[in-house]
């Protein structure tokens, strides 16, 4: 069900940006393109940061901007969490807390503050000063302060940006649990395609200040005919469930429509929802199911496109496995000589499992 329309329009000469969204007002919604695309700009349009002259924005039908009608920004129930998580110098992390919960009537919280504290593992940190905590800890207490307002939308604007690699580790986790635990709709920023695969439900890919797509995140991923679809990474994210344990061989077995897939042993239990990413350069395609492999990771699938990949030598083939898509990054020579074409049956044969966890 659709519950937030924004509709901006905003002319800076060497950029404008011209978006008409329609998104859901649950989970993840990933803004997701290149430097200069227009994400941020989105996002600062939806916090009222901007003001995009005629544009329109509501949130489960209340509305936010009609036009010269424009609900400010101290108005809007929104927490905001930027790059550098801007916390307050002068204030330990409680304090910088406390800001976000203070602003809150108490009778409109609907997140408590031991909730938030257990949430991001910030116990320990409270008495500290920003100073005197790592970029991953600042911005959870970041992440706590925006809660702790009980908004009905959270925007952050690249969060993890700022990080290097281990500390951006440290935080997606707390990100997966604020995904899982809380109710609250996200929009988030990102150019890190690693990023939008474990944490998106919704993507929205701009460029040059337009959406170019918009859709789930299995369904924009596994499109051809768009820019992801090119890049070294390209490849679908699949949702799955821990169906078994292989002690003997100390692997896990990951199910989903479509079949199953073996990975290194996972300390999840049965029962447990993962994602994992299968990229279009680890599939490789077969008529038949071939014995006497090393690849063990076989489904049965049914091409349904193909097209042009980003060199003359390759092109691209979606396949579905019933109903989880599939990509795969083939030559063409091996698309003549095996007639792939729309509608045959084809085994993929998957070479590499990559765990978004």
């Amino acid at each position: 069900m659709v519950s937030i329309v924004a509709r901006f329009r905003l002319d800076r000469g060497d950029f404008v940006l011209d978006v008409d969204l329609d998104l859901p007002s649950h989970g993840v919604i990933a803004l997701f393109g290149r430097s200069g695309s227009g994400k941020t700009t989105v996002l600062r349009c939806v916090a009222g940061l901007e003001h995009a002259p005629g544009g329109y924005l509501s949130v489960d039908g209340e509305v936010w901007q009609d036009g010269d009608r424009f609900l400010p920004v101290h108005k809007r129930p929104i927490g905001y969490v930027f790059q550098e998580g801007n916390l307050f110098p002068h204030l330990n992390a409680a304090a910088n807390m406390r800001y976000g919960l203070d602003r809150t009537p108490p009778a409109e919280r609907r997140v408590g503050w031991d909730e938030v504290v257990e949430l991001f593992g910030i116990g320990h940190l409270l008495d500290r000063h920003p100073d005197q905590l790592s970029g991953g800890e600042r911005q959870r207490v970041a992440l706590a302060r925006a809660l702790l307002s009980s908004p009905r939308l959270l925007l952050m604007d690249e969060p993890l940006s700022a990080l290097d690699h281990a500390r951006k580790q440290e935080i997606l986790p707390y990100l997966e649990r604020l995904h899982d635990e809380l109710d609250i709709p996200v929009l988030y920023v990102s150019h890190a395609p690693g990023e939008v695969a474990r944490l998106a439900d919704h993507v929205v890919l701009l460029e040059e200040g337009k959406a170019v797509a918009c859709g789930t995140l299995r369904d924009t991923l596994s499109r051809l005919d768009l820019p992801t679809a090119l890049a070294e990474d390209a490849g679908v994210v699949i949702e799955a469930t821990v169906g078994a344990h292989d002690e003997r061989y100390h692997l896990t077995r990951l199910d989903f429509p479509g079949g199953s897939v073996y990975v290194a042993r996972r300390p999840e239990a049965v029962g447990s929802r993962l994602r994992f990413r299968v990229h279009a350069r680890d599939v490789s395609l077969a008529f038949c199911r071939i014995e006497g492999t090393s690849i063990t990771n076989l489904l049965p699938a049914v091409v349904t496109e193909v097209a042009d990949a980003d060199t003359p030598a390759h092109v691209l083939v979606r396949l579905e496995a019933d109903g989880t898509p599939l990509i795969a990054r083939i030559t063409r020579r091996a698309l003549d000589q095996l007639q792939i074409e729309p509608g045959l049956r084809m085994w993929a044969q998957i070479k590499t499992v990559a765990l978004l966890a």
